[in-house]
């Protein structure tokens, strides 16, 4: 019943792990894998290694946390060895690598070493806490996206790409309007929201290292609804959709809105890695008892009624 075959990729279930820490390692990778997520996207890496920002990088807030990792990531060649060990694991858990960089050249050069070892590419156009040139520098203007995007998509020609958004921009459509006409398969919505500043109390001094950093979690998912539902009026390729899902409900606001896959994340930090399978379960539960056949027949529902 959550079966689906999007991008070439045969799923068990529409649930992709979010690009982010647990995406770090082929072990983290295989365990999530193992308790029942559908998909894997990596963390962002580049092609050469990048430290990122100093702890402390995450703090809770009401709702979600701030992050300020900074893209933090081991180069492309420490990342092929973690990529290679997934092989056997792709045959039943397809895996998208996320990757960025501050030019057409090196989004080209990281995906070239690496097309044979992964069944996508998500490019991330759209980190709010990125230093000067990557991420959302990058996914804020229609015409570096395209570039990027139709670039990436001249050098690789038979991997599919998937773009990105960030949500901090006037008008995501014009965004996603760019990387549909760049050449780009699917679209990811949406990136954290921000940045956004948390203050200690009692030193009053920033908690994050960096000052500033990326939303993410629950507090977000309206934002992410928001732009799913109007991009999906204005794209013809399949969306991915991540914010805030933290339960089989929040999976079908986003589906009925116009998003043919899920990525979590944030909620994993709460619940665990279980939350694929459980998400699995209660949805395939909702879908028997409401009559569908097959978790295709829900996307976009809501532009019908």
């Amino acid at each position: 019943m959550l079966k689906s075959d999007i991008l070439g990729m045969k799923l068990k279930n529409p649930l992709f792990l979010a690009a982010g820490i647990l995406g770090t390692t082929a072990s983290g990778m295989k365990m999530v894998a193992n308790a029942g997520a559908g998909g894997i996207v990596t963390k962002s890496f580049s092609l050469e290694a990048n430290d990122g920002y100093d702890n402390p990088t995450i703090v809770k807030i009401e709702g979600g946390v701030i992050n300020s990792v900074g893209l933090a990531s081991p180069g492309v060649e420490a990342k092929k060895e973690e990529l290679k060990e997934l092989q056997e694991m792709r045959k039943e858990t397809p895996v998208i690598a996320s990757i960025y960089g501050d030019s057409e050249e090196v989004f080209c050069e990281v995906a070239e070493r690496t097309k044979d070892l992964v069944d996508a590419f998500e490019l991330n156009v759209s980190c709010p806490h990125a230093k000067c040139g990557f991420g959302s520098n990058i996914g804020e203007n229609p015409e570096m996206t395209y570039d990027i995007v139709s670039s990436v998509k001249d050098a690789i020609k038979d991997v599919p790409i998937v773009v990105k958004l960030t949500p901090n921009v006037t008008d995501i459509t014009e965004i996603a309007k760019a990387s549909q006409d760049a050449g780009a398969d699917a679209l990811t919505l949406i990136n954290s929201v921000g940045p956004g500043l948390r203050i200690d109390y009692q030193t009053a001094r920033p908690i994050l290292n960096n000052v500033l950093g990326g939303i993410a979690g629950p507090m977000i998912k309206p934002i992410a609804l928001k732009c799913v539902y109007n991009t999906y009026k204005t794209v013809d390729i399949p969306i991915f959709g991540v914010g805030g899902i933290k339960d089989y409900k929040d999976v079908l606001e986003f589906m009925y809105a116009g998003a043919s896959l899920l990525q979590i994340g944030t909620s994993i930090m709460y619940s665990g890695p279980e939350i694929f399978q459980t998400i699995s379960d209660d949805l395939s539960n909702f879908l028997e008892e409401n009559g569908y056949k097959n978790v295709t027949e829900i996307i976009g529902l809501s532009h019908e009624l």
